[in-house]
């Protein structure tokens, strides 16, 4: 079964999510569990907390298949000890919200060197951020996120993303994300036939579909390889509906979260429709 969602509105409050999620179709979603432009939120209260479990329940959401996205602010990689260690905090933070609300995975973007720090070294240190976390922490999967590899960007290269998981400690509770516009624009070509069964098993001989746990499903602005961050609606952008058609049809995407990310929210609606019109 294909879960497809989109990345809602917690405006009013997260319990507000599940109900926007739902008025669009969609049986997952994604959210942040704070505003993604603050370092510091105040605390979610008891109120907030029963109150999305309940509408969760309520529209039928199962909260072990949604996926909570963490600050944009946020480099697990910074390669400034003050800069890291309010990352740490923050990253820290999210875990801990998603506990509360009792969600299962945290989708986050690696980190960026930031030209001062060579790739392994930066590497190393979003593992290591995510070790300290996920020591003080329980049950949450921490989930890394594939980049375009814009600017200093980590995360690009499926091999960078299988290096961070060699290195943590307790790989139960790590797995990816892949998102598809930034898969295509870093250099895995998605459009063609040939392409897309490529670009699959090279994922799977290099991180493995058992670490898959979750999909950004986009088009893109862009052509492949140019390693720019921008989002298309379905099948309107270099990607192509024929790619959108393949993945609806292929099961290795079943029972994961599916999230769009398209940059027309007022057409999310009939984006989930017809994806799901797309399914075998």
């Amino acid at each position: 079964m294909k879960y497809i969602g989109a990345h809602v509105s917690i405006t009013g409050g997260v319990e507000n999510a599940p109900l926007n999620a739902a008025s669009i179709g969609a049986n997952t979603f994604a959210l942040f569990t704070k505003n993604q432009r603050q370092w510091v939120a105040k605390p979610l209260t008891d109120e907030n907390i029963n109150k999305f479990k309940a509408n969760c329940d309520k529209y039928g959401f199962d909260r072990s298949l949604l996926l909570p996205h963490d600050s944009y602010l946020i480099n697990l990689g910074h390669p400034e000890e003050e800069a890291l260690t309010k990352s740490r905090n923050a990253f820290l933070d999210e875990m801990q919200r998603c506990e509360q609300l009792g969600l299962k995975r945290l989708n986050f973007h690696p980190g960026s060197h930031l030209k001062q720090i060579d790739i392994e070294s930066c590497l190393l240190r979003i593992a290591e951020s995510i070790n300290i976390t996920l020591a003080k922490t329980k049950e949450v999967i921490a989930v890394i996120e594939n980049t375009a590899g814009q600017g200093s960007n980590l995360g690009n290269d499926f091999e960078h993303l299988r290096f961070i998981i060699d290195h943590i400690d307790d790989q139960s509770r790590v797995g990816v994300c892949i998102d598809t516009c930034h898969t295509f624009t870093a250099g895995y070509d998605l459009k063609t036939q040939d392409g897309y069964e490529k670009t699959w098993a090279d994922f799977d001989r290099i991180v493995g579909f058992e670490y898959l746990k979750g999909i950004h499903l986009n088009d893109s602005k862009k052509e492949l390889g140019t390693r720019v961050d921008r989002h298309e609606s379905i099948g309107k952008g270099f990607i192509g509906m024929e790619f959108f058609e393949r993945f609806m049809s292929d099961n290795r995407f079943d029972n994961i979260p599916v999230i769009l990310e398209t940059p027309d929210e007022s057409i999310w609606k009939e984006e989930i429709a017809l994806l799901r019109s797309l399914s075998k």
